[in-house]
């Protein structure tokens, strides 16, 4: 699995709007408004790095409403939530 983060920047028209259609966007799977020089930041699950060129290139990008984005690829993962899952089995 290999995860991203793809920060987006929306024209002030979009604002309202686009975060259900970031949300919408295959392999997206999350979608947060945010504070700061960005609008959105979105979490990226995809099987291969090669799939989030597909989703940033040819699904985020033909939304309108995008000015720009900026794709951090994951090196690693670490959840807290996903310890806690693992030592609560069986509680």
């Amino acid at each position: 699995m290999t995860h991203a983060i793809v920060l987006v920047e929306a024209e002030q028209a979009a604002l309202a709007t686009l975060g259900e259609a970031l949300a919408g966007v295959d392999g997206v799977a999350e979608a947060y408004s945010v504070t700061g020089d960005w609008d959105f930041a979105c979490l990226v699950r995809v099987r291969a790095p090669e799939d989030v060129s597909k989703v940033v290139q040819h699904q985020l990008a033909q939304l309108a409403g995008i000015r720009r984005t900026h794709t951090m690829l994951a090196f690693e993962v670490f959840s807290r939530h996903d310890l806690e899952a693992l030592f609560s089995i069986g509680a």
